[in-house]
């Protein structure tokens, strides 16, 4: 079990990450891609992207990310630097300035557990030409793997962001902490996240804690080893049906009157008062309609793959998916 443990002023500090992250979505669908775990939703993103990588003409040039990557147990620290949170190039940029001591503390952890190539020793002396080729790589990777199906990773993530945002609104941070459940525990200033692969403690000293919500990470939440470094818990979404297919799925239409005539009016509010996240409550107080009403609309769009709803206690929130977002913007 980890358990992190929280003063005042940590529980001010902590946030949720502005979006999906592009390095941690990158880093672990790498692991999720190699393990033995065949969890359905994904199976089809595993062929494809196995299919891809087989057919990429640079794919010798992986062979170090995928040494650094190992299915399970560690993976070095410096491959997801919190100037990610910036974006792609931010991380990518921070990859290829982490200091040498750190490379060298890193790869010296992961070479305890694994066999790594010759490049590996480069890379820990901090070779500038081995760190731009471990990015190109990661380029070249994301290319396939995780870029054509970005919209949806995207949509899963903001998701889980308007739950979090929710619980915060009603019950504060520890409101937040608390909806993390059923995989963490929130307990009197204490975070304990089950199903750990170490016993560990993270006292956060007044820096708070970034939660990074990530549509690859599996069903354990994922914390760096290093205690020095800015804290940063990734934590599984809601993967909304998987990645069946890559597609941005609708293209462009008559407006909003096109779509009151497909959907019917009411539905067609219902998923525009869907936009930015909504309960069944709300939407019968917002459409004036009554609370079996609302639920029957949402249950209709939700079975055509225009909502994914959530529960969380006593309330169900629902979100467009990337199809229905699709649709309201045509």
């Amino acid at each position: 079990m980890l358990k992190i443990y929280f003063s005042g002023e940590d529980v001010l500090r902590t946030r949720v990450a502005p979006a999906a992250d592009p390095v941690w979505e990158l880093v672990l669908s790498l692991h999720l891609l190699r393990g033995r775990g065949r969890d359905p939703l994904m199976a089809t993103w595993r062929r494809t992207v196995a299919r891809g990588l087989r057919q990429e003409t640079a794919f010798a040039q992986l062979r170090l990310l995928f040494a650094l990557n190992p299915p399970t147990g560690y993976f070095p620290d410096f491959l997801t630097p919190y100037a990610s949170v910036d974006g792609f190039e931010a991380g990518l940029e921070a990859v290829r300035s982490t200091p040498i001591p750190l490379l060298r503390r890193d790869l010296a952890v992961l070479a305890g557990e694994n066999p790594l190539p010759s490049s590996a020793s480069a890379l820990a002396r901090g070779e500038p030409e081995v760190l731009r080729a471990l990015t190109d790589s990661m380029e070249r990777y994301r290319s396939v793997a995780i870029s054509p199906y970005w919209g949806r990773i995207q949509a899963a993530v903001e998701a889980d962001r308007t739950r979090r945002a929710r619980a915060l609104l009603d019950r504060g941070v520890e409101g937040l902490l608390s909806s993390l459940r059923p995989s963490m525990r929130w307990d009197s200033g204490v975070l304990e996240v089950h199903d750990y692969p170490d016993s560990r403690e993270l006292h956060l000293d007044g820096r708070g804690l970034l939660l990074v919500p990530s549509f690859f990470c599996a069903r354990t939440p994922v914390a760096l080893l290093d205690p020095a470094l800015p804290p940063v818990l990734a934590y599984p979404v809601d993967r909304m049906g998987g990645l069946g297919s890559s597609g941005a799925e609708v293209g462009s239409g008559p407006g909003r009157e096109a779509l009151a005539a497909l959907l019917g009016r009411t539905r067609a509010a219902v998923l525009a008062a869907s936009h930015d996240g909504c309960t069944t409550g709300e939407v019968a107080r917002r459409l004036n309609i009554s609370p079996a009403a609302a639920s029957q609309h949402t249950a209709v769009l939700r079975n055509a793959g225009l909502l994914v709803s959530q529960r969380d206690r006593n309330t169900v929130l629902h979100t467009l998916t990337p199809l229905g977002r699709a649709v309201l913007d045509a």
